[in-house]
């Protein structure tokens, strides 16, 4: 099992929001692409992006791609909870994980399958409950010795839980339901960038052809990539070489 923080970083944020199931083929091809920090940094976005197709949620791979750079640059990965919080698109419980599963800290964190459990036996005719009731719960009872273990225990047991119960974490305040994908601007975007990875560059046009979403989500999604450097407009075509003035 690769323990390495760089691996522990590109595990989570791929499980962000999506299934285990279509993460682990992406997750084996991904890390022999960039199999350290310095080859995901080395690399353009666009190749960045080609690769994370069938995830979804592509800023996740601009957070990764921007992580892996600000490591390079600071020579080490941080090992503190603070300071992993300062590399992009690491929130709280992405650095908690790193921080146990790298490092074998014992640090408080919470995710779906560690609230399922939580919610499940201390608070069961309960809705509504807040993280801020959890997380105490959370630090009195983590193995200071084996927090590694101890957490990987807890999210099997989490899991197995949803497996055969009603969703625990639908007590959680923090529950959302996710919205639907189809006829999405969500959609339009994945389309975007999905049709993009496999053109060197296209036109408004020739986007328009190629995506099945709502037209009328296309150029509000084109804007908004283009904003958030996950694509590049010259001449009037787009492409995922941001690179490209």
């Amino acid at each position: 099992m690769d323990l390495r923080p760089y691996s522990i970083l590109v595990s989570e944020l791929m499980l962000q929001q999506t299934q285990v199931d279509r993460v682990r083929p992406k997750y084996r091809d991904f890390m022999f692409a960039f199999p350290k920090e310095s080859d995901l940094a080395e690399s353009d976005l666009g190749t960045v992006l080609r690769y994370w197709q069938g995830l979804g949620y592509n800023r996740r791979a601009k957070y990764l791609w921007e992580a892996a750079k600000r490591v390079v640059e600071l020579g080490t990965f941080p090992t503190s909870m603070e300071d992993l919080q300062k590399l992009p698109g690491v929130g709280p419980y992405t650095a908690g994980a790193i921080a146990a599963f790298a490092y074998n800290q014992p640090v408080v964190m919470l995710e779906t399958n560690i609230r399922a459990v939580f919610l499940h036996h201390y608070f069961p005719e309960e809705t509504e409950v807040d993280d801020e009731h959890l997380l105490p719960l959370v630090n009195q009872t983590v193995d200071r010795s084996y927090p590694r273990e101890w957490y990987w225990a807890l999210m099997d047991y989490g899991s197995y839980l949803k497996s055969v119960l009603p969703n625990p974490t639908r007590q959680s305040k923090s529950y959302s339901k996710q919205s639907t994908f189809k006829g999405s601007k969500r959609q339009v975007r994945g389309e975007i960038i999905r049709t993009l990875a496999l053109s060197h560059a296209l036109t408004k046009h020739q986007l328009e052809l190629a995506i099945t979403g709502k037209q009328e989500y296309l150029q509000p999604a084109l804007t908004a990539l283009v904003a958030e450097g996950l694509v590049s407009e010259k001449s009037g075509t787009y492409s995922l070489d941001t690179t490209r003035s």
